[in-house]
């Protein structure tokens, strides 16, 4: 038995569901892609007796795992982006870390109901729902050589689900992110700070509502916001779901103040680590 053949009962005995990619390639062979992945043994068998040279792709996203890809090109990289959101104390609560074959990193975190996106700005990629990686021991071809991956370190500090729009907000701003105005000093203020980021997110397109979304209401809550309801609104105008649009007012507000329970004056908003941002 091959070591990635090994690797891929070992992960479906986890509950975890796999499928084989081109050989020393990332592209799946089977015909719908991830959306084949198994931990039946008997098909994991048959997949690798039909190609025992396949390398070991797994789908993103809960139940398994999400990853965080921290990639290095040939025009520039993602670890300074990454940094900045290690020292805001955004990136705790990874399980385990891989190399990857071009030098950058994957950090794998508990699986969620994100969607996968990519900062290709900040050289930044994360795979959740819809998603998928390619695991050790796999290998690709990278130059004029093959590179593998390559497990480096376990986590021994308590798993949680990365924040990926929180790392969006603080590393790539919305491209029409405003000049702010002031810290409300008043309940007048505050309604007038709230009314202005309401129009911005108002204006914001599909692609990058949830986005702006996301960093008006962590700006809210910095200047003083205490009721954030016609920011939400204001979403829900552009074009989300109320559930979207609280959940993730909720998320930000837990983001920004560093505190769980309830967004104060919005009861209907819990701010406690079951929310989870879905859009």
């Amino acid at each position: 038995m091959s070591d990635v053949f090994v690797a891929a009962l070992r992960h479906a005995a986890a509950g975890i569901p796999v499928f084989p990619c081109v050989p020393a390639g990332k592209k799946p062979i089977t015909e719908h892609g991830y959306l084949d992945a198994s931990t039946d043994p008997d098909v994991i068998t048959a997949w690798f007796k039909r190609w025992p040279t396949a390398n070991l792709g797994v789908p993103t996203g809960a139940p398994g795992y999400d990853a965080l890809d921290i990639d290095v090109r040939t025009d520039g990289d993602g670890w300074a982006a990454f940094h900045e959101a290690r020292r805001a104390g955004l990136t705790a609560g990874w399980t385990h870390s891989v190399r990857t074959p071009s030098g950058g990193l994957h950090l794998y975190y508990p699986g969620s109901d994100q969607r996968s996106s990519v900062l290709a700005s900040r050289h930044l990629d994360f795979r959740s729902r819809g998603g998928y990686v390619v695991v050790p021991p796999s290998t690709v071809r990278i130059g004029h050589g093959v590179g593998g991956y390559q497990v480096t370190a376990h986590n021994d500090h308590p798993p949680r689900t990365l924040d990926w729009d929180a790392v969006r907000a603080l590393v790539a701003p919305p491209p029409t992110a405003p000049t702010l105005p002031s810290a409300a000093s008043t309940a007048a203020d505050a309604s007038a700070v709230a009314d202005w980021l309401a129009r911005w997110v108002a204006r914001q397109g599909e692609g990058n509502r949830n986005h702006a979304l996301f960093w008006a209401a962590c700006r809210a809550a910095e200047r003083g916001v205490t009721d954030p309801a016609v920011i939400a609104a204001a979403a829900v105008a552009a074009g989300l779901t109320e559930q979207e649009a609280a959940t993730t007012v909720a998320s930000a507000y837990r983001r920004a103040t560093g505190r769980t329970g309830v967004v104060p004056g919005h009861p209907q908003l819990a701010t406690g680590r079951e929310d989870v941002i879905t859009r």
